[in-house]
């Protein structure tokens, strides 16, 4: 009898990890503030090619609060799983990032947090950006980055600050190539035209990379592409060129 149910046992864990390997594996994108769905294409492309399936939805950044821009990502996740994967991973490019963490606050013990296996974030405003700060009263700023923007100051009161440290397997590239050097007088150290390099880092992530890339196409390095997917397959970066 005890022989049978061990039989039985062995033959279920054979046939879950037969389906585990076979199950598709599902990436979300999200793009950036006052950014398209577009912006992420080359990331889309190179992951279908191998083998996984992409969702990659452009959501209004400029028109809503993070709070409510948050929620898109069950859409993302409605996705994965009607396309019957269990292996969600997700990319995401600067205030994309915020997403995932505000999304992800009060989850600790939600079933889809075990379904998500990693998640890169690219140039993220982990504790806000300087050019927030000064320019957040201008007109011009408000229009472009709409209420969302203005939440991604460098006070301790600014959304980013005040999120909590999530239980997922977190790994951030970052540049210190600036993009935009009209902005780097606000800057006190390395940054990518928008975020500074010690901006994008966070208590609970795995590995950090920093690349000799600016904030706007950081997403379109090949070593960057190349990196997430060894983050995805070993939660670690590749470091070298």
């Amino acid at each position: 009898m005890f022989k049978h149910y061990c039989l039985i046992l062995s033959s279920i864990t054979f046939f879950s990890l037969i389906l585990r390997a076979t199950e598709p594996k599902c990436l979300i994108a999200l793009h950036g503030l006052a950014r398209k769905s577009g912006s992420l294409n080359k990331i889309e492309r190179e992951f279908k090619k191998n083998g996984y399936l992409v969702w990659n939805e452009t959501y209004p950044s400029t028109e809503k609060k993070i709070e409510d821009l948050s929620p898109v990502i069950q859409k993302g996740i409605s996705f994965c799983h009607k396309n019957n994967s269990n292996q969600i991973f997700f990319v995401t490019h600067s205030m994309g990032g915020i997403l995932v963490r505000h999304y992800f606050q009060n989850k600790d013990n939600d079933p889809i947090i075990n379904k998500v296996k990693a998640v890169v974030m690219l140039s993220p405003p982990n504790h806000g950006s300087e050019i927030v700060d000064a320019f957040k009263s201008q007109s011009w700023f408000k229009w472009f980055n709409g209420p969302a923007g203005l939440q991604l100051g460098t006070d301790k009161n600014s959304i980013p600050n005040q999120l909590k440290p999530i239980k997922l397997n977190i790994g951030i590239i970052t540049g210190n190539s600036s993009s935009d050097p009209w902005f780097s007088y606000l800057f006190k150290s390395p940054n990518d035209g928008k975020v500074s390099v010690e901006s994008a880092k966070l208590d609970e992530m795995k590995d950090f990379l920093v690349v000799e890339r600016g904030h706007t196409f950081i997403m379109d390095s090949d070593h960057v592409i190349k990196n997430i997917f060894n983050f995805f397959d070993n939660n670690k970066f590749l470091k070298q060129n």
